[in-house]
């Protein structure tokens, strides 16, 4: 990226203009990466859904229920680690985050013992029987539970950290540049993770992939501080982070958080939203297998195709905004329009689930990912734009909290529609029509996205 010249104003002699660097998008890069590995670990599941189901005999129902804990973990862990980002800074909570999710992921290739020593408890009560199917079920409830705990540290700590070190006209793209590591993530997961289990088996799959995780975690060690204690920061791309216009630093409790139509529009619109990509992620490969008839040998590379599209999407989505701000529109108009180009584009996914080509729903499939990422990148960016730095993460907390409620329903709500009715018909209509409603209700709610009146006192 090019440096941006600063020209200080003099009253007398010239002084030599200040020169932007771009040591920030370094940091953008590390939250790329976590991106990355937090979406590898989370996938990995989605991926042997039909190899652990011929082998534990799990029903739709069986697994809906599984997604459905790390969906409650999720929302739980949001809840907490939001404010503890506010509270305690990223450096430190980044690193516990994903110290934990990295030893769950890895948990995973011991599910099956996990779960016979919680069913053999809980047989001791009298509650429950020790078939295989019911004690593998268990055990992967108990780790990906931990999973979802750990994984909900990566975004609100990923959103500060672009509010530390971005200024507000950079922030929807480099939203979009970090958030891209999620497809990049769910790409690398189905073109990897099948050469794992077919030279070595669906245990090692989980602790290889949850070994990656501590890679990271010695570089964000390394690398990161504040822009104002960062070494390698020049004094003037610190001056072109700081340019905004200051903002109080006194932390603001949740109950102030909560009146405002802002966090509502925020939370809706993840509560709405989010839930489709959690079907992408974890019930595409069954979609594939049973739609069209491909197995862990062949459905890596249009796995791969979708979220190659879906990449496309989430640095699209963030440069369409940012562009129409330099451009002059307001921030509203032109994070409303990118949302609304955003959701007019998975409308076509219905088709998906209907047409018998392969390569037609790879292709509709794509463009709807996409369209979520470039969606995610805009309401990501919408909390800092309503809200002050100090009350970004507890925001995205909030708004995550109820982007995996709305995943804790449509979790079991997937499963039973399929052992139902066997159709993803239903299933993609949800998806169509989900982002149009979103984007009615928050403008409603945010009809010009202004800045939420936070009293101080």
């Amino acid at each position: 990226m090019n440096d941006i010249p600063i020209n200080a104003e003099t009253s007398g002699d010239a002084k030599p203009a200040l020169s932007v660097g771009h040591f920030r998008w370094v940091i953008c890069a590390l939250l790329f990466f976590a991106a990355t590995v937090n979406y590898i670990d989370r996938q990995v599941l989605g991926i042997l859904k039909p190899t652990l189901e011929h082998e534990f005999g799990w029903s739709e129902t069986d697994y809906g229920w599984i997604v459905f804990s790390f969906q409650t973990a999720y929302a739980i862990g949001l809840l907490i680690v939001g404010r503890s980002m506010d509270r305690f800074g990223t450096k430190k909570g980044f690193a516990y985050s994903i110290t934990l999710w990295s030893l769950a992921a890895m948990a995973h290739a011991w599910a099956l013992p996990i779960g016979v020593a919680v069913a053999t408890i809980l047989t001791v009560f009298g509650f429950v029987s020790q078939s295989t199917a019911f004690t593998s079920v268990v055990g992967f409830i108990v780790v990906r539970f931990l999973l979802g705990l750990g994984e909900a540290g990566n975004f609100p700590a990923s959103i500060e950290t672009v509010a530390e070190w971005f200024p507000k006209k950079e922030r929807a793209l480099a939203t979009g540049i970090f958030n891209s590591g999620t497809n990049i993530g769910a790409l690398a997961t189905p073109l990897l993770v099948p050469l794992v289990v077919l030279y070595w088996g669906w245990y090692e799959a989980f602790i290889i992939t949850g070994v990656i995780g501590f890679i990271w975690l010695a570089f964000w060690l390394l690398i990161y501080r504040k822009p104002e204690e960062h070494p390698k920061l020049t004094r003037g791309e610190l001056a072109y982070i700081q340019s905004d216009p200051t903002e109080p630093t006194v932390r603001i409790p949740w109950k102030r958080l909560f009146p405002h139509r802002q966090t509502w529009a925020f939370a809706i619109g993840k509560f709405m939203t989010d839930p489709i990509w959690w079907v992408y992620l974890f019930w595409l490969p069954d979609f594939l297998n049973k739609k069209h008839g491909l197995d862990l040998k062949t459905f890596g590379l249009p796995i791969a195709i979708i979220y190659i599209i879906a990449d496309v999407g989430s640095i699209g989505g963030g440069y369409i905004s940012s562009r129409l701000i330099k451009q002059g529109w307001s921030i509203n108009s032109s994070r409303k329009t990118a949302m609304l180009i955003c959701a007019l584009s998975v409308v076509p996914i219905v088709i998906a689930s209907m047409t018998s080509s392969l390569w037609l729903a790879v292709i509709l499939i794509g463009i709807a990912a996409a369209a979520h990422q470039g969606w995610s990148a805009n309401i990501f960016t919408l909390s800092s734009d309503m809200f002050p730095k100090q009350a970004v993460g507890s925001v995205v907390g909030i708004g995550g909290m109820f982007g995996a409620i709305g995943g804790m329903v449509i979790s079991p709500l997937v499963g039973y529609i399929l052992q139902t009715t066997g159709s993803y018909v239903p299933i993609f209509i949800i998806a169509a029509s989900a982002y149009l409603a979103a984007l009615f209700i928050i403008h409603l709610l945010a009809p010009k996205l202004e800045p939420a009146t936070i009293n101080y006192d």
